[in-house]
């Protein structure tokens, strides 16, 4: 109880602070200059400099916002389902949310990252993670959609992911909460020693972009929170910050925070890799699922697959090491040349600096301090670079603007702080609208940052919008750090919590995105690809209707013999080729979405009608001058009716 109440006090007094803070932040806020706003102004058909994909927390989703203006373009539907484009409600991506748990249309998307070559973007894709049930997302950026979805086994808290190595060899997946691996009914007081965190490395096709787990490490049962890959000389290396290394299973606020190191835990995954080519490691049962979405039949299908390849790390010598960190690290982050790995421990003022070429020579010299396990513990003074002394409260994520300079996040203190590599002495802070979190700079998570914008993601606005109940919108901030000093130039609110982001030039995806989208290269099984080939067809109770839609009429648009308790699978092709021309449809009493067919595409949904009548079916999406026009009805007879199966379009059905 002791300790609970020096918790208490401890809180009591960075409420105060952080309160103090803000009231000091409003009241030097005031109006944005003229040449902010300057700043941030995108003319009339004119476009924005890069691409922000921010991750949507609770929603499950990702969003596109441009920079410098934060408008918002879209929302990629990832884990959760979306009505604006039937995500998950039509039949050909509902596989796409299955698990071994079930249909699950629902998750807490976390942390994007882009594809890169030797290590810069490339924008071919941008992989998230969803925490809540162990998933990891693949958006192929041809077309902002989800085309891969792959579960993890042995996770519980997908937390340290989605990073990519320098030529996206792998994606990395580790867990939050350290679990029994396998799965098993054991006390939860048995935790210590018992428990396991699984690291898992996702390989990725270098033609095709599919992934499939390569090899899963089983380590210590630690909390493994966030990671990022070498680069340059380290290429080769991962690194993830953990906490709770005194394995305590219940209020961690306290015995959580008792150690005053944690770890960097840097695993050589070249060499673990060449362990598992020639026959290490072994098979385990598992059961999780794999979605794969067909650009081709523009349908998805669900494996569940039965294993998994797992490693203990103490059968491949050398390959991972631990560096401790003070004090519960969050943030792991590695600058531009791969020589500095920043741990930020949340509870310590101070940003713990470690150097790759000293942690080489460490190893070389077995400069060792005990081990944990069977991995040997690096002698912190042996591996450490140097700290940013006192540069805030509540430090937890730091990027990189390729110029020599960090920016460090600090959320108790609310503020961005610009630091110096090599000589770690603070170069300026800017207050944030309040408790930031993540922070980004396009490119900042590669070898060649864009340096010209930080993104700060925040998780209260307090006093900064027009109140809209008892939860204000949360949001994000744009600031410019082209000077030596930086300038807060834009707030604009976000969709769901803004946890982290990956921004790119706008240029390095616009030219690469899919402008026509050919009928002819559509494989669906039940696409029509003129009008001429539209047809109803029964099979026993099931009544698929082939449908075609083009401004600005379906085709059929009157449709008779359907029976009360029938399933009636409408699939429908949109006939348009260009791009952002859509169609959209919805049926009374469907009880799903509308569709939103994209050019091209073929989609479906089902339609149970449950009475009598005639009812009526219409384009949701507005796309020409008589799109009121475009509509449709079904007739409705009772069950065993002798009412013949018929459709037409243009002409009355006799």
């Amino acid at each position: 109880m002791k300790n609970l109440h020096k918790i208490s006090f401890v809180l009591v007094l960075i409420a105060a602070f952080l309160m103090g803070c803000n009231n000091s932040n409003k009241s030097n806020s005031g109006a944005l200059s003229g040449s902010a706003a300057e700043k941030v102004y995108v003319k009339p058909g004119d476009h924005d400099d890069y691409y922000a994909f921010i991750s949507g927390g609770f929603s499950g989703q990702l969003a596109v916002y441009g920079l410098p203006s934060g408008r918002l373009f879209k929302v990629i539907p990832v884990f959760s389902q979306d009505a604006e484009k039937a995500y998950g409600y039509n039949e050909e991506t509902k596989p796409m949310l299955n698990t071994s748990h079930g249909f699950v249309p629902w998750d807490d998307s976390h942390h994007p990252d882009i594809s890169q070559t030797e290590g810069e973007l490339d924008g071919r894709y941008i992989f998230i993670n969803g925490n809540n049930t162990p998933r990891i997302a693949k958006v192929d950026l041809t077309t902002f959609e989800t085309t891969e979805i792959i579960e993890i086994p042995n996770s519980a808290g997908n937390h340290s992911s989605s990073f990519v190595t320098e030529n996206t060899e792998y994606v990395v997946a580790g867990t939050r909460f350290s679990v029994p691996v396998p799965q098993r009914d054991m006390p939860i007081k048995d935790y210590k020693g018992n428990f396991k965190g699984a690291l898992s490395f996702i390989s990725v096709d270098p033609e095709d972009g599919g992934m499939d787990i390569k090899f899963q490490l089983i380590m210590p049962g630690f909390n493994y929170d966030l990671s990022h890959p070498g680069r340059g000389d380290s290429h080769g290396w991962f690194f993830f910050s953990t906490y709770n290394t005194e394995e305590a299973s219940t209020l961690l606020e306290v015995y959580a925070s008792q150690n005053d190191k944690d770890f960097i835990a840097a695993v050589n995954w070249k060499k673990i890799e060449e362990y598992v080519n020639n026959g290490g490691g072994k098979k385990m049962p598992a059961n999780y699922a794999h979605n794969v979405y067909s650009e081709e039949t523009h349908m998805a299908t669900s494996t569940m697959k039965k294993e998994v390849l797992v490693v203990d790390p103490t059968e491949v010598p050398g390959a991972i090491y631990l560096l401790p960190t003070p004090k519960s690290p969050h943030g792991c982050d590695v600058d531009p040349s791969g020589e500095y790995i920043v741990g930020s421990g949340k509870l310590s003022a101070n940003l713990t600096i470690h150097s790759f070429s000293k942690m080489i020579k460490a190893i070389e010299e077995e400069q060792f301090d005990g081990d944990a396990y069977g991995i040997p513990i690096l002698a912190f003074e042996a591996v450490n670079a140097g700290s940013v002394e006192q540069a805030g409260l509540g430090p937890l994520h730091t990027e990189f603007d390729g110029k020599g300079n960090g920016y460090t996040t600090f959320f108790i203190s609310s503020e961005v702080v610009k630091w110096k590599l090599g000589t770690w002495e603070v170069i300026d802070r800017k207050p944030t609208f309040y408790s930031v979190g993540h922070l980004m700079i396009p490119g900042g998570n590669s070898r060649k940052p864009f340096g010209k914008y930080v993104v700060a993601m925040n998780k209260i606005t307090k006093d900064r919008y027009i109140p809209t109940g008892p939860e204000v919108t949360q949001s994000a901030q744009l600031y410019d750090i082209s000077g030596e000093k930086m300038e807060l130039l834009l707030d604009f609110p976000t969709i769901g919590e803004p946890h982290y982001a990956a921004g790119c030039p706008a240029d390095l995806l616009a030219e690469n995105s899919k402008k026509i989208f050919k009928l002819e290269e559509n494989k669906h099984p039940y696409a029509v690809t003129n009008e001429a080939d539209t047809k109803v067809v029964r099979e026993g109770k099931e009544v698929h209707v082939y449908m075609t839609t083009i401004r600005s009429h379906f085709a059929p648009d009157n449709i008779e013999g359907i029976q009360v308790g029938d399933k009636v699978y409408f699939h429908i092709t949109n006939l348009e080729q260009d791009y952002d021309v859509p169609h959209g449809v919805s049926m009374i009493g469907a009880n799903t979405s509308e569709l939103l067919i994209m050019p091209g595409q073929t989609e479906s949904f089902l339609w149970e009608p449950k009475q009598v009548g005639v009812w009526p079916f219409y384009c949701t999406d507005f796309c020409s001058a008589l799109h009121q026009e475009m509509q449709g009805y079904v007739r409705v007879s009772p069950n065993g009716s002798s009412v013949p199966l018929k459709w037409s379009m243009g002409e009355n059905i006799e």
